[in-house]
């Protein structure tokens, strides 16, 4: 039975061990439950229609979950403790990794509010752009009680095989960015050792000095609109015979684009650097930085951006999303690539940039072109962040921070340093 599978593959369980709410049921979700279930009290929510109801179910029937490691005979199996739909579940965990779509984080922020207990420990996998904005928003006075952990990505490439029964990780990121502001009563190093506990040897958290440097450093905004844009901005609408390579299909012209919002990105970290000088922003990386700081075991050529992302082993044959329409594969513009890494990536850093009078001409172009796939309209006609849909992004003006003044606030910058001419 399940029980039985999880006695004999848990057997030191204390009630005192740390007990992890895993929100979500898509690819990280399921391995994130698979792993931590090992070894930890894990709860797994699912607030999607009945997902609980069927994830559990397929555990039952398998006996049990198993999570694969590609290119080796290592196998973890486990049973997680339970799986729900019911948000009052959160009052008895000490950890809660949230593993949905950024766009999925203020429902569970708001589902999960009521219940929540002080000394909880929020982190985010990945926490996108903005997290801390979205969470101080949705959580108000409790946020200063709780826990918040911006994770700067996934710790993992992985896929389900058979859902809610059988997962692969596909590769394992030797070290991932993460910025900590711990609940009351507990330190920073408390809070990265427990975490650091959950995900075992590798990867190895390093710690950020702040939430900004995982918004800035959020490199899905910069590879997923990036490379979506440079493949599918000059097409002729035509379908095509087969779904093309996405971080293996890469060429020049795209890698071009990618390191231009990358350098967008770098002279935000400066404009924020001249405001104070003590503003710590040293770990925001470049985008061939943050390649060869996450899977430089797994790319056999690192002479160059487009190389390193055609030789990472990683991401071998992951394709573009794409339908099947008029006999052949059409692009999915609605898919998490534009409709989740551009409202809480790019127009987080769009709008940073605009407050800091900060010129961004690759941000821009893909900015614009994706907008219009979206049907949405996040820069306005005027070229400010005031369009009909910023309400819907994690851009610092859909929280009302409006000037550079309000930005250095929230930011808690230095005064005396922040408003010397410059703010």
């Amino acid at each position: 039975t399940a029980q039985a599978e999880r006695e004999r593959t848990r057997p030191w369980f204390t009630p005192n061990m740390a007990s992890v709410m895993v929100c979500g049921g898509g690819n990280a979700a399921q391995v994130v439950s698979c792993l931590f279930g090992s070894r930890y009290k894990v709860t797994a929510i699912s607030l999607f229609a009945d997902e609980a109801e069927k994830w559990d179910k397929a555990v039952k029937e398998a006996g049990g979950m198993t999570c694969n490691f590609q290119g080796t005979t290592k196998a973890v199996k486990s049973v997680p403790d339970l799986i729900t739909k019911d948000p009052s579940a959160v009052k008895n965990c000490d950890v809660v990794l949230l593993t949905v779509p950024s766009s999925f984080h203020e429902q569970y922020f708001s589902k999960l509010e009521p219940f929540v207990q002080p000394g909880t420990i929020f982190a985010v996998m990945p926490a996108r752009s903005g997290c801390d904005f979205l969470f101080k928003k949705v959580m108000g006075e409790k946020a200063e009680t709780l826990g918040l952990v911006a994770f700067e990505t996934l710790p993992w490439a992985c896929r389900f095989n058979d859902w809610g029964k059988t997962a692969t990780v596909l590769g394992t990121k030797e070290s991932i960015g993460a910025a900590v502001v711990p609940p009351v009563k507990q330190t920073k190093m408390d809070v990265i050792l427990k975490l650091q506990g959950l995900l075992g040897v590798e990867p190895k958290i390093i710690e950020c000095p702040n939430i900004m440097s995982i918004s800035l450093g959020n490199p899905g905004q910069v590879i997923h609109p990036g490379v979506t844009y440079g493949r599918w901005h000059k097409w002729d609408g035509k379908p095509l015979a087969k779904k093309p390579l996405f971080y293996q299909g890469v060429d020049n012209e795209t890698a071009d684009v990618l390191t231009g919002i990358s350098d967008d990105i770098t002279k935000i970290c400066q404009a924020l650097k001249k405001l104070d000088p003590n503003y710590d922003l040293s770990q925001v990386k470049t985008i061939m930085e943050w390649y060869m700081a996450s899977y430089s075991t797994s790319i056999a050529d690192a002479s160059n951006l487009k190389a390193a992302m055609n030789t990472n082993s990683a991401y071998e044959g992951l394709c573009h999303p794409m339908k099947e329409e008029q006999g052949g594969y059409m692009p999915d513009f609605n898919f998490r690539y534009l409709s989740e890494d551009v409202p809480t990536g790019l127009c987080f850093t769009r709008g940073v940039g605009e407050l800091l009078g900060v010129k961004t001409p690759s941000i821009d172009k893909v900015l614009l072109w994706a907008q219009e796939k979206l049907k949405k309209e996040f820069i306005g006609k005027d070229g400010k962040m005031n369009g009909a849909n910023v309400v819907e992004t994690r851009a610092p003006q859909a929280f009302g921070v409006t000037s550079k003044d309000a930005l250095c606030k929230f930011l808690k910058i230095k005064k005396e340093a922040a408003c010397c001419g410059f703010c």
